[in-house]
């Protein structure tokens, strides 16, 4: 494999940062496109994926930094800017039109690759012919790492904002840059904005969030297309959606994994995808008659009841072959919540709960990834302060797969109130295990796009859709459904305190419940993963710290690496911060944190260090944003944010 890094100059004149990695054999070859803004030199460059799919699979392989990260010249003004598509389409262009090259491009990637794999198929370059997003949404409002359910997202202020407020203010590679390469750091550093402000101000679904979102142009990708999802990862709701309504080739690989590689996710079962990305790519890119289009297209893993741990290495489950859907053998199943048992109801024609801001921390946070970001442990600690109602035990299983749903008739005595719906596998000990999971910001119970704010004490009816899921309930267990007025630290908390009260009798708890076998009765054979372990002499920091007398209660995390390249560079991060909430008062929150990356060439050695503050009241969000840079030791440039967001009906 050769390797070969440099410049390809766009349109405008600026120039994106490009890595090109060729096969050993002869050519021509397909290309395969990565484009991300995390640092393919440095930051990211561990990610080996880019160099199997060259060795193994035959591709010429290309990963750019996009437009204003990494070592590409311009401004990183957001994500996915009409621009940054723009330089992708003259990228697609490019791969297919080199000497080298067959003329048919692919894109793939995890997380924002994904996303922008998506994004480029929509726009219909003619050179892209497959995608495989990986971890990725078709709805970027409600399935990102901004808002779900109408509610701001919580903890996750201390992750990616802020890393990015660091990582966006790191320079080009000196020795790839050429000597000017500190005025246009220096130069990076003064015109780029923190995008976590254009975020704050878009609270509601529209124009902003719909540009770069697939849902519901769902026809307008022609590119075959593989999804890559994970039951512990926040972006899996599109793998049933997106997969019943794309007209496109289309493969679904649904695995157990969180927001990381299958080959090394916490938790597993860990598998070696690779090969299968190379299948899709032979199909559609090299046009090799392997039969992958001829397959069942869904690829699923089925969870069974399984203990929960913060750092579970896997579910107990098995792989299942699926042909289409929705399967012909799925059927909703609706269960009143009146005829589950709820502790403390007495003859009382509602049920009602207080609303707390400080209720969700053992759900852990709606995105797994690496530890602290785990998954989820007994919920009995939040079920106290919930709404719960049971059903069970069961005298035979129960598998569903898909979306959940609660369809349920509630009051709230404030004007802002959001609900968190919470399905659980009960074992016959008690321990409650988190199985999926749905909030709704109920001002949104209409509507994404233009909220409305609630009567005290009226009733409405709303729908709270669950994340999707594939799971057994095993004979002798039990279903719970937990409601609370929070999910924190996962969702900022509601403005008010006040009372949920709902009428069971109309409420229902929808289940999608699947009978018999799949029709395909073929077993999915994978290689395997590769063993993950936690070392327990070097844990990160992940605590839940209550404040009796200061009514507040906090989560806080810590965690870092230190790596050396082969090139020699050194890397160094540090990730922490707190969230907290009054137990008294929920529109009282705030988190605060920061990131630092440090790089260390032999030319230089540089440093962003980030730091922010988010906090509430019913009325604002207000929000600090502190930038410092370094070379060496000494700073060469500072910045700083300060701003103040209505909550509009948050």
């Amino acid at each position: 494999m050769s390797d070969e890094r440099f410049f390809l100059e766009m349109s405008d004149g600026v120039r994106i940062a490009a890595s090109l990695h060729l096969p050993a054999s002869d050519g021509p070859w397909p290309a395969v496109l990565e484009a991300r803004p995390y640092r393919k030199d440095d930051l990211s460059w561990s990610v080996p994926i880019y160099r199997r799919l060259c060795d193994e699979g035959g591709y010429a392989v290309c990963r750019v930094d996009v437009r204003g990260t990494g070592s590409s010249d311009g401004v990183a003004e957001d994500e996915y800017t009409a621009r940054e598509h723009e330089d992708l389409l003259e990228v697609i262009d490019w791969l297919a039109t080199r000497e080298w090259s067959t003329g048919s491009v692919g894109m793939y990637g995890t997380s924002y690759s994904g996303f922008n794999s998506i994004q480029l198929a929509k726009l219909r370059p003619p050179a892209l012919k497959a995608i495989i997003p990986i971890y990725a949404t078709d709805w970027r409002y409600n399935d990102d790492v901004h808002y779900g359910g109408g509610a701001l997202r919580g903890i996750d202020f201390l992750d990616y904002p802020l890393n990015m407020v660091a990582m966006n203010a790191l320079p080009p590679v000196p020795s790839l840059a050429g000597p000017d390469w500190r005025e246009r750091w220096l130069e990076r550093v003064a015109r780029t904005e923190p995008w976590v402000l254009r975020w704050l101000e878009e609270q509601n679904d529209g124009p902003y969030w719909q540009h770069g979102s697939l849902r519901p142009d769902y026809d307008t990708i022609e590119a075959a297309t593989m999804i890559v999802a994970g039951h512990a990862d926040g972006y899996h709701n599109m793998a049933f959606r997106a997969f019943e309504a794309l007209r496109c080739p289309k493969r679904l690989l649904f695995g157990p994994w969180s927001h990381m590689s299958p080959l090394t996710s916490l938790p597993g079962p860990r598998i070696d995808h690779v090969p299968e990305m190379i299948r899709w790519w032979d199909r559609w890119l090299k046009g090799i008659d392997n039969g992958v289009d001829r397959e069942s297209p869904i690829v699923v893993f089925v969870c069974r009841s399984t203990r929960p741990e913060p750092d579970l290495d896997s579910y107990r489950g098995e792989w299942r072959l699926e042909p289409a859907w929705p399967p012909e053998r799925l059927r909703e199943e609706a269960r009143a919540l009146s005829s589950a048992t709820v502790q403390g109801r007495g003859d009382a024609p509602e049920d009602a709960l207080e609303v707390r801001g400080d209720v969700g921390p053992t759900s852990s946070i709606w995105c797994a990834a690496d530890l602290p970001f785990g998954p989820p442990w007994d919920q009995r600690a939040d079920e106290a302060f919930s709404l719960t109602y049971d059903w069970g035990p069961l005298e035979e299983e129960l598998e569903i797969l898909g979306h959940p749903r609660m369809d349920v008739a509630v009051a709230s005595s404030a004007p802002v109130a959001f609900i968190s719906a919470k399905l659980c596998d009960v074992f016959p000990d008690g321990t409650s295990s988190l199985v999926t999971r749905g909030i709704l910001n109920l001002t949104h119970r209409g509507s994404h796009t233009e909220p409305e704010p609630l009567e005290p004490g009226t009733p409405y009816r709303a729908t709270v859709e669950l994340d999707a899921t594939s799971w057994v309930f095993e004979a002798g267990h039990g279903l719970r459904l937990d409601l609370a007025g929070a999910d924190f630290p996962s969702s900022w908390p509601p403005p008010f305190p006040g009372t949920l009260t709902v009428e069971p009798t109309t409420s229902r708890l929808v289940l999608p419940v699947v009978r018999g076998p799949s029709p395909d009765p073929a077993v999915p054979a994978f290689g395997p993963g590769e063993p993950v372990a936690v070392l327990k002499d070097d844990l990160p920091v992940w605590r839940i710290e209550e404040d009796v007398l200061g009514r507040e209660r906090r989560v806080v995390i810590d965690h870092g690496y230190e790596r050396c390249l082969p090139d020699g560079t050194r890397m160094t991060s540090r990730y922490g911060g707190a969230v907290g909430v009054s137990t008294t008062d929920p529109g009282r929150a705030w988190a605060r944190g920061g990131t630092t990356f440090e790089l260390t060439w032999p030319e230089t050695t540089v440093r962003a260090e980030s730091r922010g503050t988010l906090q509430s009241r019913a009325d604002r969000y207000e929000l600090e944003l502190e930038l410092d840079v370094f070379e060496h030791e000494e700073r060469v440039a500072t910045r700083r944010w300060e701003r103040t967001f209505p909550r509009r009906l948050q």
